[in-house]
């Protein structure tokens, strides 16, 4: 009776100990932002600040005179950037090169035995990229403010930025009881929930409604939304909340998460983010999507696309904040000529 009493107690001590793997150790870092008792806070672990500090380190910049004679003088077939001192466009060249494709070099966006030549697709998927980064710069400043972006921004020494999304066609399957909405699928998109684990095509491409589903009222007065609405929004706000490594009470007031007056100010800022990903989505990266070899397409033949992880990687501010632009100013401003097309590069 004992020996079984005591096998029983340690297989509930296993269990349990099981059972805490999945909760963080203290301590935990807890921040007031509200007014008292409202849970107003953002909590955040340490260990995991310290390792996302050192994750967002911007690179070193050169800066380079404008002075002499401009790449389009020197080289040919410049299309972009073409404005820009023959030192200002070679510099910013290995810029992108160590931003981008540290391993694969210059080989990788050019035929190295004919710079002017186009033949490599992603020459011509880089040319609409930096019109994209100086169309944000230019356009957005209600998100990005004057800190901007550069590649490295979204890459961080990668040819494909980490943080991208595909209208998969997993979304699609459905068992013998019909669709199953991408749910009980747990995914980090949403945080391992149930919900539905890709939601991004509902809001981050042009035409796409609103995350709201919250109604004016208390009671039913006409304000209709679905379960499948409320499951969708829930997942994407869950993917805002990750991916900038944040509470939701972070843009919401935990007392009337719907009330812009009792928001935050984050939450006017991140509604001008989202506007701005549907604006780079639907306007620079799905046009290209016939440069693309079907190797770096999605199961249904999509473009990888952006989401707020692809800049925010984990906090607030990418890059905690550090610009770079004061080194590339030339990334801010109109962009050089209008975005190109498929059409334009055959």
């Amino acid at each position: 009776m004992k020996a079984g009493l005591n096998k029983l107690l340690i297989t509930l001590g296993l269990a349990s100990a099981v059972l805490l793997t999945g909760c963080e150790r203290p301590p935990i870092d807890a921040k007031q932002t509200g007014f008292r008792g409202t849970a107003m806070v953002e909590i955040n672990n340490p260990r995991t600040q310290e390792k996302l500090a050192a994750e967002n380190v911007a690179p070193p910049g050169v800066p380079v005179p404008a002075d002499g004679p401009k790449a389009s003088a020197v080289y040919k077939n410049v299309k972009v950037l073409g404005n820009l001192s023959e030192a200002q466009f070679t510099t910013f060249m290995v810029a992108m090169t160590s931003w981008i494709a540290p391993k694969e070099g210059c080989g990788y966006c050019h035929n190295v035995q004919n710079f002017a030549d186009d033949s490599v697709y992603t020459k011509n998927v880089a040319r609409t990229m930096i019109q994209m980064t100086q169309a944000i710069n230019s356009n957005w400043n209600a998100h990005v403010k004057d800190t901007g972006v550069t590649c490295y921004t979204c890459h961080r020494g990668n040819p494909v930025p980490k943080e991208v999304w595909f209208d998969t066609a997993e979304k699609k399957k459905g068992g013998m009881l019909g669709n199953r909405n991408g749910q009980n699928a747990p995914s980090p998109n949403v945080g391992y929930a149930s919900l539905p684990n890709q939601p991004f095509s509902s809001y981050f491409l042009a035409g796409k409604g609103a995350a709201r589903i919250t109604g004016p009222t208390a009671l039913p007065t006409g304000h209709v939304k679905t379960i499948q609405e409320t499951e969708s929004v829930f997942g994407v706000m869950t993917h805002l909340s990750n991916a900038l490594g944040v509470n939701c009470t972070y843009c919401h007031n935990s007392r009337a998460f719907a009330d812009w007056t009792e928001s935050p100010p984050q939450r006017a800022q991140a509604w001008h983010g989202i506007q701005m990903v549907k604006d780079v989505n639907s306007n620079y990266i799905v046009p290209i999507t016939g440069m693309f070899p079907p190797h770096r397409l999605g199961p249904d033949g999509d473009v990888a696309k952006a989401n707020c992880a692809t800049c925010h990687q984990g906090v607030n501010k990418p890059l905690l904040g550090k610009s770079m632009l004061k080194d590339y100013p030339y990334l801010v401003g109109p962009p050089a000529g209008k975005p190109v097309t498929v059409a334009q590069q055959k």
